[in-house]
Formats: structure tokens, C-alpha cells, sequence
């Protein structure tokens, strides 16, 4: 007789808490590091309860740190570019007029190639908190039917 191993079946509190997990990570947009504090919190509490529950919290705490270290080299790239662009134009001139408020003597030719390269990295910031949103959503469904998911383009900062 052959035998097989049995497949597991998560409970429902370990996919609430899987789920629960991962849409923590929105309080950002509520409480400023909510995206790290709630995850952490939740993740400690059931990391050693639930291999789900631990996968999902690895999973969600890799993303948004990994979202983190892509943040901040998107940031270490525009703004030494915007400040180095606005300081070479630093002789410009501000006019206030009666409801008008104009700039003259600010040359973009000669820092077109500069303000493209920080454009797109604000755009790809942009880009990357929108696709975030949507992983997000995705990971929490995933874990609310019992699927281990795995974030695209995630270090494994917490193994």
C-alpha cells in the first residue's frame, strides 16, 4: 500500500492572520511606519503558532523592507539631481507682480539630460508605492484562501 503525506490545511485563524499580516502593511498610509510596526507585532505573535502565519509575516516584513532600500536609492538618485539642477540656476531672478509670481533666468537646456534622470526616478517611486498597493492586495487574498505566496522582487532580509 502506498502511502502519501497528508496535506495540512491551514485553519482560519492561521489565514486571518496571514491576511491580516499582510494588509497591516496599509496603515501606512494612515500611521507613519505602520507598514513595519503592525507587521512585526503580528508577525512576532504568531511566528512561532503557525508556519503560515510565520511565511506570510517573513513575506510582508521582506517586501516592505525591500521596498524600503529601493525607496531610498530612488531618493539617493532625484534629489542630489533637483538640488545640483536648482543651485546651478541659483542667479534666477523671482519677480512678484500683482497676482503673478514668475521666475526668469532659469536655464533647463543645459540640465534637460540631469532632470530626465530625476523625473523618472520620481515616476518610478510613484510606479512602485501603486504596484505595492496591488501586491499587497493580491498577498492578502492569496493568504485568506491558504496559499503561500512570495512577493516579486523581494530580498530575504528575514529568513
Amino acid at each position: 500500500m502506498e502511502t502519501s503525506t497528508p496535506l495540512i490545511m491551514e485553519t482560519s485563524s492561521e489565514k486571518n492572520t496571514a491576511t491580516f499580516t499582510h494588509l497591516s502593511t496599509l496603515t501606512q498610509y494612515f500611521i507613519p511606519f505602520g507598514n513595519y510596526i503592525f507587521p512585526i507585532l503580528i508577525w512576532s505573535s504568531y511566528k512561532d503558532k503557525s508556519e503560515f502565519a510565520n511565511h506570510h509575516g517573513k513575506q510582508a516584513l521582506n517586501f516592505q523592507l525591500s521596498l524600503l532600500l529601493y525607496t531610498l536609492i530612488l531618493v539617493l538618485i532625484a534629489i542630489p539631481i533637483f538640488v545640483i539642477v536648482f543651485l546651478q540656476n541659483i542667479p534666477m531672478e523671482a519677480v512678484f507682480n500683482d497676482e503673478d509670481f514668475v521666475i526668469r533666468n532659469f536655464n533647463f537646456d543645459g540640465n534637460i539630460g540631469l532632470l530626465s534622470i530625476g523625473a523618472t526616478a520620481v515616476l518610478l517611486f510613484g510606479l512602485l508605492k501603486i504596484v505595492e498597493f496591488f501586491l499587497v492586495i493580491y498577498a492578502s487574498i492569496k493568504a485568506s484562501n491558504g496559499e503561500y505566496y512570495k512577493y516579486p522582487m523581494t530580498i530575504s532580509f528575514i529568513k
